[in-house]
């Protein structure tokens, strides 16, 4: 059963195999071999193999004889193919050489047209193409000469007209390709431009500023007229005649005065304008190109951001800035030249910067102005820098008015600097009076010539028909103080003139500034000065006297000062609301207080005599013939005779004032002496010998060592001490207590208590010397007496109080 299988499986295979393509009979033998039947197989396959070969040989062997034909006529007819080969190949080399002359021709021909085609179609790009290269060539002109705008149009131009036209060509995608590299190119060069340009501008807005003030001043020059010409030629006229400088420090001399007033009127050089200074090209053109690349809002906001940091830069001042006018002057050239650009740059282009944003710049810069100036301004304690400054200041700001910006707080802050101002010139004032105070030598200015007299006369009004009688040599009756102060007060008025100036004030508010200044100067500074020269140490009574006399002559200069002012101000004094000046008071309290320190220190030299009294308050009785008047006494009248003499140039009643003084304090300090708690006894004697004392006042005081007392005026000083003392030496008691409270009392002015206290020293001198004489009878008297009038005065006194 086996064998079967086998038998069917082996023709299966051999069926396979003749009917399978020899590429896949792989599968097939692979079988056989894994079987274990591979010799039968092989016994097989032979068979089969030697059975096809018998088909094969049989096949043959039926076609052979048709083969031998087929072959047979082949032979035969490959003999007329080699004619027909030879014929053919004659033909051909006939024809070949028959075609050679048409075929170079039909070549040359060929040639043509192909080339006429080529020209053709080369024109018909050249025509397109040309334009492209010729404005590639000129794009590269334009940026190589930095023509970037143009450059920028050609660009622009050569981008969406000429190259699409062109087709598309190699160098026409390279062009294509540099196009966004060329605009980025422009972009960044003009950029550059713009950083340069803003740099530039900020490194040169102070030459910038510095010119556009100048074209302001010289503009101010040439506007003055005539009239303003002949106003400032009187002011100098008026200057020269009254001797103030044209600056605080500096005198001017009056050789001087006409060259001073021809300078001041020639023609100012000729400035170039700001914008010649600056080439703002730049700006332009970036702001073209911005425009036209799409990017305008980009640009005027980088510009403005720029410009805003630029203007914090230029309103920083420096921190020393303070300390000279240069530095000032730095500072407010940066700020015209920034501004003068600005300016520029919004009427030059059209809404780069417009005039809100300008305004917004200058708000915030005028603020920031004012505050740098407060500040530092307020550092400065020279009058003379003050005073440029303030020129320097008005200057600014008309020349930023040029440009149309508002000033009005630069003028309103130079009206606070006024006060500044003032303060400082007081202050420089005060040493200067001082130094004047420190350096005079309180003594009347003696002239030999007439020359000098014309000269003290030009610098003080001086109206003394009198003394203009008198030959030379002679005295004029006050110190050198008084012509000093007085120049210097015209000096301080014309100070005060010259910070008015350029304010934009009318005359009457100047006059008004001019006059309260003048008004601080004379109650505050001049007034110290005068009395710290009265107050200080060793000041002599000559000198105060001096003194008196100087300010009694400055006080009737007053109203000369009044039309010092008025002519410079051209005001009258009579207008509305015209403030007064305060000279004549002042000078009059300045006299008061000398008159004052006259009469103190007048006692107190009375006080250092009077030290050397030494009075024997026990002394015995003696006759009225045989005492003398003390030594202290009589050194003391001498002194005040000397001192009375000196006060013949004072006004009557000053001197007749401290003479009165001068008596009373004698009076008063003898009464003082007598009531003293220490001296608690008081003899008979010593009265007496106080009694000669007062006598010898009496006799000084009936001399009148002063003109002017009427009668015995003077003797009214020691009515009080003579009154007391006649009561307790005539003893006359009986008509006091009697008389007391009458008008016609002849002891009016005796006080029952001084009486007492006087009483009660003599009681206990008494109750001595009764214990010493052993109880005489005439001692014992006495003191009953005196028991006796002082029961009754201290009833006298209790009825009063009552």
């Amino acid at each position: 059963m086996a064998s079967v299988e086998t038998a069917a499986e082996h023709e299966r295979i051999l069926r396979e195999i003749e009917s399978t393509d020899t590429n896949c009979i792989g599968p097939t033998l692979r079988s056989v071999y894994d079987g274990q039947e591979h010799g039968l197989f092989m016994e097989k396959l032979d068979a089969r193999i030697r059975n096809h070969d018998r088909e094969i040989e049989k096949m043959c062997n039926h076609h052979f004889q048709g083969f031998v034909d087929s072959i047979t006529e082949l032979l035969k007819v490959r003999g007329e193919a080699q004619k027909l080969k030879s014929q053919v190949i004659e033909t051909n080399v006939r024809l070949q050489e028959d075609g050679k002359v048409l075929i170079g021709s039909m070549e040359e021909l060929k040639q043509c047209r192909v080339q006429q085609r080529n020209i053709a179609t080369t024109v018909d790009k050249l025509a397109h193409c040309l334009p492209v290269l010729e404005m590639y060539s000129r794009l590269q002109e334009q940026m190589r000469a930095k023509r970037y705008y143009p450059a920028l149009r050609t660009l622009e131009q050569l981008e969406h007209t000429c190259l699409p036209r062109a087709g598309q060509y190699r160098f026409c995608s390279i062009m294509a390709e540099n196009i966004p590299k060329l605009r980025m190119h422009i972009r960044e060069t003009a950029m550059t431009q713009l950083r340069d340009f803003l740099e530039s501008i900020r490194k040169h807005s102070d030459k910038i500023g510095e010119t556009a003030i100048k074209q302001v001043a010289a503009v101010d020059f040439k506007s003055v007229s005539m009239s303003n010409q002949s106003q400032i030629k009187q002011k100098y006229a008026l200057n020269m005649l009254i001797n103030v400088p044209l600056t605080i420090n500096q005198r001017q001399p009056i050789r001087l005065l006409h060259l001073k007033i021809k300078e001041m009127f020639v023609q100012p050089v000729q400035v170039p304008g700001a914008q010649d200074l600056v080439d703002f090209s730049p700006v332009y053109r970036c702001l073209h190109i911005y425009t036209v690349l799409g990017l305008r809002d980009v640009f005027e906001n980088y510009y403005r951001k720029q410009r805003r940091k630029q203007a914090r830069l230029v309103l920083q001042p420096h921190s020393n800035m303070h300390e000279t006018l240069e530095g000032y002057r730095r500072y407010f050239n940066q700020i015209v030249g920034f501004f003068v650009v600005e300016d520029h740059i919004l009427h030059t282009t059209q809404g780069l910067v417009n005039r809100a944003y300008v305004e917004e710049l200058w708000e915030l810069a005028l603020s920031k102005i004012v505050a740098a100036l407060r500040t530092h301004s307020s550092y400065c304690d020279d009058p003379d820098l003050v005073l440029d400054l303030k020129n320097l200041i008005v200057l600014f700001a008309d020349t930023l008015q040029g440009y149309g910006f508002p000033v009005s707080q630069l003028f309103d802050m130079l009206l606070e600097m006024r006060e500044q101002y003032g303060e400082i010139l007081l202050k420089r004032w005060n040493l200067t009076f001082r130094q004047i105070l420190d350096q005079d030598n309180f003594s009347p200015i003696p002239v030999s010539t007439e020359q000098e007299y014309r000269q003290y006369t030009s610098q003080f009004p001086l109206q003394d028909p009198e003394l203009e009688k008198l030959s030379f040599p002679k005295k004029l009756p006050f110190s050198e103080f008084v012509p000093k102060a007085y120049c210097q007060l015209k000096e301080f008025i014309y100070a005060c003139l010259k910070y008015s100036e350029d304010l934009h004030l009318s005359s009457t508010e100047i006059d008004d500034m001019i006059r309260k200044s003048t008004n601080l100067l004379l109650t505050r500074t001049l007034s110290n000065c005068l009395q710290y020269a009265i107050k200080k140490k060793n000041v002599g009574l000559a000198e105060l006297v001096q003194v008196i006399i100087n300010t009694t002559h400055l006080e009737q200069s007053c109203h000369f000062l009044e039309e010092f002012i008025t002519n410079i101000t051209n005001v009258p004094p009579e207008t509305a609301n015209a403030t007064k000046l305060y000279g004549t008071a002042t000078f009059k309290d300045a006299r008061h207080a000398a008159e004052a320190e006259i009469y103190t220190s007048l006692n107190a030299k009375i006080d250092q005599f009077l030290q050397l009294a030494d009075y024997d308050w026990m002394s015995a009785a003696q006759s009225s013939g045989g005492l003398t008047t003390s030594d202290y006494l009589i050194d003391l009248i001498t002194f005040l005779r000397s001192t009375f003499s000196v006060f013949t140039n004072l006004p009557g009643k000053v001197a007749q004032t401290a003479c009165m003084s001068a008596c009373k304090h004698i009076s008063t300090s003898l009464m003082q002496l007598l009531l003293d708690p220490e001296v608690r006894q008081i003899s008979i004697g010593a009265l007496h010998q106080l009694n000669v004392d007062l006598k010898e006042c009496e006799s000084f005081a009936r001399a009148s060592p002063v003109a002017g007392f009427q009668g015995d005026t003077l003797l009214l000083a020691f009515s009080d001490l003579r009154q007391l003392l006649d009561l307790f030496t005539q003893w006359d008691w009986s008509t006091y207590l009697a008389d007391y409270g009458k008008s016609t009392c002849k002891y009016l002015r005796v006080n029952p208590h001084t009486a007492l206290a006087l009483l009660e020293k003599m009681k206990e001198t008494s109750r001595k010397n009764v214990v010493l004489a052993q109880f005489k009878k005439a001692d014992r008297d006495r003191q009953k007496l005196i028991d006796a009038v002082i029961k009754q005065l201290r009833n006298l006194i209790a009825q009063h109080h009552a």
